[in-house]
């Protein structure tokens, strides 16, 4: 008898299209021979539908996929999903959503209230996660490496630029000014002098209140992926990201749009580091106290020092993205991944109450 998962995409976050694709991929590589997907798309106001099996989630032609704003209603409640006054009977949930509102433990907390089992960390630890402020202090209690910064409130900001205009300063350029929970590096501004760095932080707070000022870390970029199997944190084979000269970083048009990103696999590195990095990618899993599946990323630097950028509670989950890409590598085949998800998420506790 198979189960009736909701794989839900979309929502309110500047990841909205590309929570689209990662859904798109889910449902490609779902065992359907233990498990009925239902679509359900959450549009950009934020209002939720039932989907037809046949949605466009893929890029097209350079156009992302989106959720559109009418159709079938969905409403979730203590009885469980329900649409056009049907309960859609969903035994499992799998959010992939990414960004605020998605997987920042907003609906995480919406589905332990309503006793649902889903795909992914629970409340807390998908809020510090996305919230790089708090992760970083995190991370370095239980011995690994982060960038040297700061936060900087918009509140701050307007009260007066000169403070934080200095404290950038001191960190020496290149500084990178991103948001503090933001995501696919949107609104992450590589700033090269003291001159650039007001545009740059105007450019943050578009996407948030708050956001991390962090001195360059010039290294290999190294990620690595988590996947909880039969309650066991375990990490793929670890690989490097290769961007096309053209871009200064691993923005949003490099990681999507161009096809201008590759991943070496395995990463042309030593054994003994990539063990290192392997290591510390389940440690920073648990620290954060994950659940399920994380993409942790590092930087390797010149010297052979292994520094944490940060994790993914929900990373991009196409076929062509690189989590399924590192498990691909490790030999576990994306419907594996995917099972192993859907199975988890029924044998563990997110909550003091249990799921």
């Amino acid at each position: 008898m198979t189960q009736r998962v909701a794989i839900i995409c979309g929502g309110r976050s500047s990841e909205h299209e590309i929570s689209c694709i990662s859904a798109g991929g889910v449902l490609s590589a779902i065992d359907r021979s233990k498990y009925e997907p239902v679509l359900i798309g959450i549009s950009k106001s934020g209002k939720w539908f039932l989907l037809p099996a046949n949605h466009s989630l893929a890029l097209s032609n350079g156009v992302l996929p989106t959720i559109p704003e009418n159709g079938i209603s969905v409403a979730l409640n203590a009885d469980g999903f329900i649409a056009a006054g049907e309960n859609l009977n969903i035994q499992i949930a799998f959010p992939v959503l990414h960004g605020p509102y998605g997987e920042d433990g907003t609906i995480q907390g919406l589905l332990e209230i309503a006793d649902i089992p889903y795909v992914g960390s629970g409340v807390l630890a998908s809020a510090v996660a996305m919230d790089k402020s708090f992760a970083k202090p995190i991370f370095a209690s239980h011995g690994i490496k982060t960038a040297a910064g700061f936060v900087a409130r918009q509140s701050q900001w307007k009260a007066g630029q000169a403070a934080i205009q200095k404290a950038a300063d001191q960190l020496g350029y290149p500084v990178f000014v991103k948001p503090a929970r933001g995501g696919s590096s949107r609104g992450t501004t590589k700033v090269k002098s003291a001159a650039e760095f007001a545009s740059a932080i105007n450019e943050a707070f578009k996407f948030d209140t708050k956001a991390l000022v962090e001195q360059e870390i010039r290294g290999a970029e190294i990620e690595c992926a988590v996947l909880e199997i039969d309650g066991v944190a375990k990490a793929s084979i670890v690989g490097q990201i290769k961007i096309d000269p053209k871009y200064d970083f691993y923005d949003f048009e490099a990681k999507y749009l161009d096809g201008a990103t590759t991943i070496e696999l395995p990463a042309p590195i030593d054994q003994k580091l990539s063990d290192e990095i392997r290591a510390k990618a389940v440690d920073a899993f648990i620290s954060l106290g994950c659940s399920g599946l994380a993409r942790v990323d590092f930087f390797l630097t010149p010297n052979n020092e292994v520094i944490i950028n940060e994790l993914n509670t929900m990373p991009g989950f196409t076929a062509t993205s690189v989590f399924p890409k590192m498990w691909a590598a490790t030999n576990v085949t994306y419907t594996e991944v995917v099972s192993h998800l859907l199975k988890t998420a029924q044998s563990r506790t997110n909550g003091v109450l249990g799921n």
